[in-house]
Parts: structure tokens; C-alpha cells; sequence
């Protein structure tokens, strides 16, 4: 297949590209390099430079009579809590940049697209863990851009035929086990860059927001999934969608979760470093615990995640940061 990787230069996108590559497809990405990396493309793709927001650029993707077989959709603003403050970008990019994406699929003739949704969709748990059928009650705008984005790809599927999957990500980890992609994420707020950061003396030290919830040590617990083990769900996605002609939507997670503090000390054992903490009070709107059930995807077609356990996330971004802050 020839697939069209939209934002395919950043941290998911670019592991999303590789595992295609590896799978023997041919691969053009499309990214702005807002917050992907050049460092992140592969010379074996062709790179196409563009913005969801110019429905002209996304028209030079398919100059010289570029055909795709798919496509995956990972271009967005994701951080949920700036989405609250500037809901006016988040809905030009996310809401009004997917637009022109199904727009230009549509008129173009791709059949199918992979979506990179999220948990966020959800907002906060009724029960864990949570699978497919939980209410989407978003409590932050970006997941409201997500859901909404779901609902304009069923219509679109009703209306054009275009089908989709949508892969709802819990949290995304770790980095290429192979070693191949080491570009690292800009601006990160997300716990397992952020110890990094600390490990590396790139920050003074990590906040750990609350240890009196109703958890095993008392801190928050969530389901970390290796971002080598997204890439698979997405090619497989694909596939699946050749295979059955029809739309899905697929929780992608490991069924468990860790803790804060679990991490925290896998992080300081992983990296050898003291990696300072300071445990202070709960943060408001954190739940105590958010975990997945990947039944679904798994019984539609065997997805199950390989590369998610605390260790490998935690040694995997490590082994990234040393490639520039090694010492």
C-alpha cells in the first residue's frame, strides 16, 4: 500500500511511519515541523511540508497523481489543558484542519483513514477498565475536538464511503526500541518525558500530585502504552480495514496500569540517577485511576501490546535522551 502519514514528522507520527516502512509499504508524510522533528523522517519516505490549515497545502500531497491506498491522521494540538484557555486554535487545527484532511481524502479517491483519537473522549471514569461502551462526557476541550472528529469521520463514512478507524490512545510512551528515532518531544508535560528531563538535569525535580488516593501506594495510576505497540495498531488498523470494508473505533492500551510512583522508581533504577521528587497535594479533576480494556481490537484482529511494560517505556525514552544529553 502507498499511505499518506499526516503529521507523520512528530514523536507518534514518526514511529507510525516507521512501522509501515517496516511492514514494506511506501510511505509519504505530511507535517508542518510545528512539532514534529526533521531528525524524524526516513529517507525511504517522501516528505511533503504543509499545514492542515491551507487546504492548498494539503493539495501538494497529492501532486504528480500521488495515490494512496490510506491514510493516517495524527496532526493536532493535544495539550489538554491549554485547549481551556485557547479553544480557538484547537478547534482551527484539530476540528477545522481535519476538515480539509476528509475533504481532500474524499475528493481525491482514498478509501480509508486511521485516526489517532484519545481516552480524553471519555472523560472521567464511570468504572475501569474502561472499554469502548463508557460514556464520552469530555472535560477538557481537546477531547471534545477528538469526539467531535469521530462524529464528522462516521458522517463522512455515511455520506462518501470514506472508512475509518479511530484508535483511542491512552498514554503514549517510550520510543523506539530499536533505537532508530530519537527525536526528542518539544514542550513536554506528559510524566514519563518530564522524568526524563529530571534524570537528564534538565529540571530540578517532578511534582508527584497527590499519594492519598485509593490506589496500592496512594498515587494516581494510568495505562501507559509503548508507542512502538501504537504503531503496530495503526498498520494492523489499516489492514483490518481492507480486509472487512468496514469503520471502527478501537481503545489502544495495556488493560493495567502504573503508578506514579512506580514509575519514579523504575525511572531511578532505569537511569541510575536520584531524580528528585516532591509530593504535594492532589491536583484538582485527577482521577485516581484510568485504565483501558483493548479487548475489542484485540479479538478483531489479535492487536496485543509487546513493548509495554514500566521498564522498556522507561529505558527506551532514556536511551533517547542520552543520544543528547548523555554524559
Amino acid at each position: 500500500m502507498h499511505v499518506l502519514i499526516i503529521g507523520g514528522a512528530g514523536y507518534i507520527g514518526s514511529h507510525v511511519a516507521r512501522e509501515f516502512l517496516d511492514q514494506g509499504h511506501r510511505v509519504t508524510v505530511f507535517d508542518n515541523l510545528s512539532s514534529g522533528r526533521r531528525e524524524n523522517l526516513f529517507p525511504e519516505a517522501a516528505f511533503v511540508e504543509g499545514d492542515i490549515r491551507v487546504a492548498s497545502d494539503i493539495e501538494r500531497a497529492f501532486a504528480d497523481s500521488a495515490r494512496y491506498d490510506g491514510a493516517v491522521h495524527l496532526a493536532a494540538l493535544k495539550a489538554a489543558g491549554v485547549s481551556m484557555t485557547d479553544p480557538g486554535s484547537f478547534a482551527t487545527t484539530n476540528l477545522s484542519g481535519t476538515i480539509n484532511v476528509l475533504n481532500a481524502l474524499v475528493q481525491h479517491g482514498v478509501p480509508r483513514l486511521v485516526f489517532s483519537s484519545s481516552a480524553a473522549v471519555y472523560g472521567e471514569p464511570k468504572h475501569v477498565p474502561m472499554d469502548e461502551t463508557h460514556p464520552t462526557e469530555p472535560e477538557n476541550f481537546y477531547g471534545y475536538t477528538k469526539l467531535e472528529i469521530e462524529g464528522l469521520m462516521a458522517w463522512y463514512d455515511r455520506l462518501k464511503g470514506l472508512r475509518f478507524t479511530a484508535l483511542r490512545y491512552f498514554n503514549a510512551a517510550g520510543y523506539d526500541v530499536n533505537g532508530r528515532i530519537t527525536g526528542l518531544e518539544k514542550g513536554v508535560t506528559n510524566l514519563v518525558p518530564v522524568l526524563m528531563e529530571v534524570a537528564a538535569g534538565l529540571r530540578d525535580g517532578v511534582q508527584v500530585f497527590g499519594t492519598d488516593y485509593d490506589t496500592p501506594d496512594g498515587s494516581c495510576v494510568r495505562d501507559y502504552i509503548h508507542v512502538n505497540d501504537l504503531a503496530t495498531a495503526h498498520v494492523q488498523s489499516m489492514d483490518h480495514m481492507v480486509t472487512t470494508d468496514a469503520s471502527h473505533v478501537f481503545n489502544v492500551g495495556t488493560g493495567s496500569g502504573a503508578s506514579v510512583l512506580e514509575m519514579l522508581a523504575t525511572t531511578r533504577r532505569v537511569t541510575g540517577r536520584e531524580v528528585p521528587a516532591t509530593m504535594v497535594d492532589r491536583r484538582p479533576g485527577d482521577p485516581s485511576m484510568v485504565y483501558a480494556s483493548s479487548e475489542k481490537i484485540h479479538a478483531a484482529f489479535g492487536w496485543a501490546p509487546q513493548n509495554s511494560d514500566m521498564s522498556t517505556i522507561l529505558d527506551s525514552t532514556w536511551n533517547a535522551y542520552q543520544v543528547h544529553h548523555g554524559s
